[in-house]
């Protein structure tokens, strides 16, 4: 990159006050000479052509801080000139930069007024002195044209200026949105993960105490009851695994299949039979058919099951639990009661988990509603409706 490429990067790198010096001694380089020069018979310079030319660069310094005072300034100074009968090329210099700052920095009602203005101004100053001394064409139309040269300039420029900033407005605000939904998703993918996590950990430590329970007290009376129970710990402690491991495969960085399904209400009998012993019974009842479900649907039922019985089995104190899952007319309703203490902890309390928390979220992820509360004969009772296919209406 030459040194004339890297001309405008340097300049743009200025100061403010560095920049207007800069500009007033280019204006002052060109328009001191053609005020220096005049051709015979016109008025050559004098004091006063000096006089204003000093007032015209003194006022460009202050053409940032009061840009329609300084194009008033120098706009009466190059009619100064004209009226004093000193006529040049570039004495209009100063003005058309002072008009060219009024429309850059200002709005386009300012940038009409000061057109009017400044070309009014010209085309008396031309009828006034003489088409000889100002225009030697003989058109004063001409000179009421110049002043709206460098304004429309100005305008263009300070319009390009907030279509750039506007631009790089909406770069931002779209960035930033990226970034809230960006977050935003990564929060639901935090709750789901931790979600799957507290249900297979839940579940599976609460089933695996029972049938630990249930060996340790019919270990010497009852010895295949109580291997069955081990069985039963064993198989709860291989499916967590596998649980977990299907979960945790989704952070993996790739899009490979999932290691193993989610689990749906066809696991339900399995489910019922692990949380069996210790002092509990559990029944269930199933009507209609479980295929065609929702990926989604089956995995909230399964999860909003799984949770209702393991909060039977810790806080309830129940000895007996009954679960159904009815499918008809496009609904699948899930209902877990049972007869031990009808106040568990609130899902709003400070301390009471995220048990009941996740059956909301979970069935209002599935599209369906979930109540719990006291059952009306005693106990605890959860109740969830969920869309089951097409057919299903969405809560």
């Amino acid at each position: 990159m030459t040194t004339f490429d890297r001309l405008p990067d340097r300049l743009r790198a200025l100061p403010p006050g560095a920049m207007d010096v800069l500009v007033v001694g280019v204006v002052g380089m060109f328009t001191g000479p053609d005020a220096a020069v005049n051709e015979p018979p016109y008025q050559q310079a004098d004091r006063l052509t000096w006089l204003l030319l000093a007032i015209s660069l003194l006022a460009l310094l202050w053409r940032r801080r009061w840009p329609v005072p300084v194009a008033v300034v120098t706009g009466a100074a190059c009619a100064g000139w004209a009226l004093h009968g000193h006529i040049g090329e570039l004495l209009n210099l100063p003005v058309i930069v002072a008009l060219y700052t009024v429309a850059v920095q200002g709005d386009r009602r300012r940038t009409l007024w000061t057109g009017l203005v400044a070309a009014l101004t010209s085309g008396v100053v031309a009828l006034w002195v003489g088409k000889d001394v100002v225009n030697p064409q003989g058109l004063p139309v001409l000179e009421m044209l110049w002043p709206l040269v460098p304004l429309l300039l100005g305008e263009v420029v300070r319009t390009r200026r907030e279509l750039l900033a506007e631009y790089a407005d909406r770069a931002a605000r779209a960035e930033a949105e990226r970034e809230r939904e960006a977050a935003r998703l990564v929060r639901e993918e935090r709750v789901r993960i931790a979600r799957e996590l507290h249900d297979v950990v839940a579940h599976t430590v609460t089933a695996m105490t029972v049938q630990a329970g249930v060996a340790l007290e019919t270990i010497d009376v009852r010895p295949d009851m109580a291997r069955q129970a081990m069985r039963q710990v064993r198989d709860s402690g291989k499916d967590a695994v596998r649980e977990l491991r299907a979960t945790v495969g989704v952070l993996r960085e790739g899009d490979g299949e999932p290691i193993e399904p989610a689990p749906g209400i066809e696991r339900l009998p399995e489910m019922v039979e692990r949380f069996a012993g210790g002092g509990i019974s559990i029944t269930l009842r199933q009507e209609g058919a479980p295929d065609g479900l929702p990926p989604v649907v089956a995995l909230a039922a399964y999860r909003i099951v799984q949770e209702a019985l393991t909060n039977v089995v810790k806080h309830s104190g129940a000895r007996h639990a009954a679960v159904s899952v009815v499918r008809r007319d496009g609904t699948l309703a899930v209902e877990v009661v049972d007869d031990g203490s009808p106040s568990p902890p609130s899902p709003q309390g400070p301390t009471s988990g995220f048990g009941l928390v996740g059956m909301r979220e979970r069935a209002a992820a599935a599209g369906g509603i979930i109540e719990f509360g006291a059952a009306p004969g005693g106990g605890f009772r959860v109740r969830a409706e969920l869309p089951a296919g097409e057919s299903g209406e969405r809560r």
